[in-house]
């Protein structure tokens, strides 16, 4: 990108006309405004508008399915990590965790059986396999039966439940939403100008409305490699826990980046200093010294 410096603020134009008039010729120019511009980095740094996540923001299913039996928690409640949350009706898993392990306990015991009376290779190999397969069997109907409570995955609040008791619900469908309590989130989206200048981001803090007067420091967390479909890129940074009211999901907040110079010097002018020029951005540069203009190349970076 090119760099550029003292630019004249205002088109220059030069008109010139000639008489003859009593041998005396006549010249009429065209004055100017012109002004000295200044670095960027002397200006207020990047903002963004952006708004708070949990870290954690999750929706929960039961992975088997069934009707609901009991719904343990309320809208709101902070729970903790490994709390039951909600139950299905066990009935039919219980039943069939029955009959197999019925099943499982007289294979074993034909095992013990062939064992002790001898049997033949072919006859022993098939009671091996029998075992093995209903041992398979017995566990996955324990799970299927454990895997009617649904538990806590992390120390948080639950936001709300999507089902009621005694409705039914299939395997894999949310019932229950749940975001987590550690230090929240800001989530922020960078125009790609600013997203080619990410390695010269220094420090970031957050301000709110509700929180006059208070900076919350940010760490960046990540940036997507990738724009969405309006060519912004998504960046996530931490709040960090500095003994400040922790805000909460869902607040509004502006973002302010600080950017490092790096090895470019970017200047500030008026957008209306700067002209097209054979396709390309340029401004007149006034040389104070010599009382004459030059135009000057340059590269937008970005409106401020």
């Amino acid at each position: 990108m090119k760099l550029f410096c003292c630019i004249i603020l205002g088109a220059f134009m030069v008109m010139s006309a000639s008489c003859s008039h009593n041998s005396k010729e006549t010249r009429r120019m065209q004055t100017v405004k012109i002004d000295t511009v200044f670095s960027v980095e002397g200006q207020t740094p990047l903002q963004f508008p952006g708004k708070v996540k949990a870290a954690q923001d999750v929706n929960l299913s039961f992975r088997v399915s069934g009707t609901i039996g009991k719904i343990c928690v309320e809208d709101g409640a902070r729970v903790r990590k490994g709390q039951l949350l909600a139950q299905l009706d066990p009935t039919d898993y219980r039943i069939q965790l029955e009959a197999t392990e019925a099943e499982y306990q007289q294979v074993k015991a034909e095992m013990a059986l062939y064992k002790d009376n001898g049997t033949t290779p072919n006859a022993n190999d098939k009671a091996v396999y029998g075992l093995k397969q209903i041992t398979a069997k017995y566990q996955h109907h324990k799970d299927q039966l454990e895997y009617t409570n649904l538990y806590a995955p992390f120390d948080g609040f639950v936001q709300k439940h999507l089902f009621d008791e005694h409705e039914t619900v299939g395997a894999g469908m949310p019932v229950i939403s749940m975001i987590s309590q550690g230090a929240p989130e800001v989530e922020i989206n960078l125009p790609a100008a600013e997203y080619i200048r990410r390695t010269q981001f220094t420090r970031y803090h957050a301000t709110f409305d509700i929180y006059p007067g208070k900076f919350y420091p940010l760490e960046c967390i990540s940036i997507t490699p990738k724009a969405n479909a309006n060519q912004l890129y998504s960046m996530r940074l931490r709040i960090v826990q500095d003994g400040k009211p922790s805000p909460s999901p869902g607040m509004n907040t502006m973002v302010t980046v600080f950017c490092s110079a790096g090895d470019m010097h970017s200047l500030s002018v008026s957008s209306g200093a700067v002209l097209q020029k054979n396709g390309k951005a340029a401004v007149f540069v006034y040389d104070p010294s010599k009382g004459t203009v030059r135009s000057c190349e340059v590269t937008v970076l970005r409106l401020l």
